[in-house]
C-alpha cells in the first residue's frame, strides 16, 4: 500500500477530523478523469469547431485572431502550460495572460484593432475577477469572441452568458470541481480539455496521447506519492521548482500548491532552468529541495542537466529530485532522486503537465500534514479561500 492509498483508506471519522475528506481522493482520481474529459470534448466537438471558425480561427493564419489564455491563479498556469501547444497547432500568436492583469489593463494588452479569442479557465467560475473581466469584455469590446471552460455550472461565468452567441461555455464533470481548497483534479483537466481544444480539427492524433497520459498517471502516482511522504518526513524549509518551456508553467503551479497547503509555512519559488542563474539562485541554500521538471527535448534537457551539476558542485542544496517523461538521464548523478512514469512517456513536453504536477500536488498534501494542517482547509486564519473574496471591483 502507498503513502496515498492509506490515506484514502483512513475512516471517514479521522478524514474528516484531519481535513482528508476531499483532497487525497481528488488527488488519486485524476488519470480516470483524463479519459472522460476526452469523451465530453468528443460529444461537442462539432459544436466548438463552428464556434471557433466563426471566432476566424478558419481562415488563413496570417489575418487569424490573436487567442489569449485567461485565468487567475492555477487557472493562469494552464494557460500557460498550453500555449506552446496552441501556437503550434493553430498557427496564430497565443498569449496567455492573467484575469487580474486584464482587469486592470485591458485596454493596453487588447489594442483596439486586433481581433481575439478569449478562452477562460476557472473551476469556480465565480472569482470576481474573472467575472468581471468577462462581463466589461462583452460590454467595451463585443467583437471578442469568448469561450469559457469551468468547471462549475452554476458559477456565473457560465449563467450570465448564456444565450450571447459571441460566449461559448462548457463545463466539465462535476467530480473535478475540486471541493478542496487547492484546485488538483480541475487544475489537470482542464488542461487536457485545452489540450483537446488544441487539436479540434485532428483529433485522432491526440486520442492515443491522452491515453498514455492515464497510463502514466496511473502508474506515476503510487510512486510519486511514497516520495513526497518521505520528503515531508526531511527537515526542509524551502522548494525551489524549475520548469522549461511548457514545463515552467508546472514548476510554476507545483510551488503554488506546496506554498498554499502549507499555509506559507514551505517557502517556495519557481523558475526556468536558464533563469534560475539571473539573482534567484542565491536563494537556495541546505534547507531547499530542489525539483527539476526535466525536459523531454535533448537539446532543452542539457541546459537543464547542466544547472543540476552546477548545484550538486556548488553544495547549494539538500536534496535534488527529478521528474522525468521520456528520455530521461542516464544515469542518477545528476540528482539524488529520480521519478518517472513506469516505462517512457513518449509524449512531448506540451503534453506531460497534467502528470507531472502530480508530484507538486502530493508534495503540498504531505507537508501539509507534516505542519499539522488540514489539507482541504489548510489556511487557520483564513487568508486564503477555496473562491478569492473581497475583491472591489473599480470602474
Amino acid at each position: 500500500m502507498n503513502a496515498l492509498s492509506e490515506l484514502l483508506n483512513l475512516p471517514d471519522s479521522e478524514k474528516k477530523t484531519r481535513g482528508l475528506v476531499h483532497t487525497p481522493a481528488e488527488i488519486a482520481q485524476q488519470p480516470e478523469t483524463w479519459q472522460s474529459t476526452f469523451d465530453l470534448f468528443k460529444k461537442r466537438r462539432e459544436e466548438i469547431r463552428d464556434f471557433l471558425a466563426a471566432a476566424g480561427l478558419a481562415v488563413d493564419p496570417r489575418v487569424r485572431p490573436t487567442v489569449c489564455l485567461v485565468g487567475a491563479g492555477t487557472s493562469d498556469y494552464i494557460g500557460h502550460s498550453l500555449a506552446y501547444l496552441f501556437r503550434k497547432a493553430w498557427l496564430c500568436e497565443v498569449v496567455a495572460v492573467s484575469s487580474t492583469d486584464l482587469l486592470t489593463h485591458m485596454d493596453e494588452i487588447c489594442t483596439p484593432e486586433r481581433k481575439y479569442l478569449w478562452i477562460s479557465f476557472s473551476r469556480s467560475g465565480d472569482s470576481p475577477e474573472g467575472v468581471a473581466v468577462l462581463e466589461r469584455a462583452c460590454k467595451r469590446r463585443p467583437d471578442i469572441y469568448h469561450l469559457v471552460i469551468s468547471c462549475n455550472a452554476n458559477g456565473r461565468m457560465i449563467r450570465a452568458h448564456a444565450g450571447n452567441p459571441q460566449v461559448l461555455s462548457i463545463c466539465l464533470d462535476d467530480a473535478v470541481n475540486d471541493r478542496g481548497l487547492a484546485m488538483t483534479s480541475s487544475f489537470t483537466n482542464m488542461v487536457v480539455f485545452g489540450q483537446c481544444l488544441a487539436h479540434a480539427d485532428d483529433l485522432g492524433r491526440y486520442e492515443p496521447v491522452v491515453f498514455q497520459l492515464v497510463q502514466a498517471g496511473k502508474s506515476f502516482l503510487p510512486v510519486a506519492a511514497d516520495r513526497a511522504a518521505a520528503l515531508a518526513k526531511e527537515p526542509y524549509a524551502r522548494a525551489c521548482f524549475v520548469g522549461s518551456g511548457p514545463l515552467r508553467a508546472v514548476a510554476r503551479e507545483s510551488a503554488l500548491k506546496l506554498l498554499e497547503l502549507t499555509a506559507g509555512k514551505t517557502l517556495t519559488m519557481s523558475e526556468s532552468a536558464l533563469g534560475l542563474r539571473h539573482g534567484p539562485m542565491a536563494a537556495l541554500g541546505e534547507d531547499t529541495l530542489f525539483v527539476c521538471f526535466l525536459s523531454s527535448n535533448p537539446r532543452v534537457q542539457q541546459y537543464e542537466l547542466d544547472l543540476l551539476e552546477e548545484i550538486k558542485n556548488k553544495r547549494l542544496v539538500r536534496t535534488r529530485l527529478v521528474v522525468a517523461g521520456s528520455g530521461g538521464t542516464a544515469s542518477n548523478s545528476f540528482a539524488e532522486h529520480r521519478l518517472a512514469p513506469a516505462g517512457p512517456l513518449a509524449v512531448a513536453d506540451d503534453y506531460r503537465a497534467a502528470v507531472d504536477v502530480i508530484f507538486g500536488q502530493l508534495l503540498g498534501l504531505f507537508f501539509s500534514l507534516r505542519w499539522k494542517l488540514q489539507p482541504d482547509c489548510p489556511s487557520p486564519n483564513g487568508a486564503i479561500s477555496r473562491v478569492v473574496q473581497n475583491v472591489g471591483i473599480h470602474s
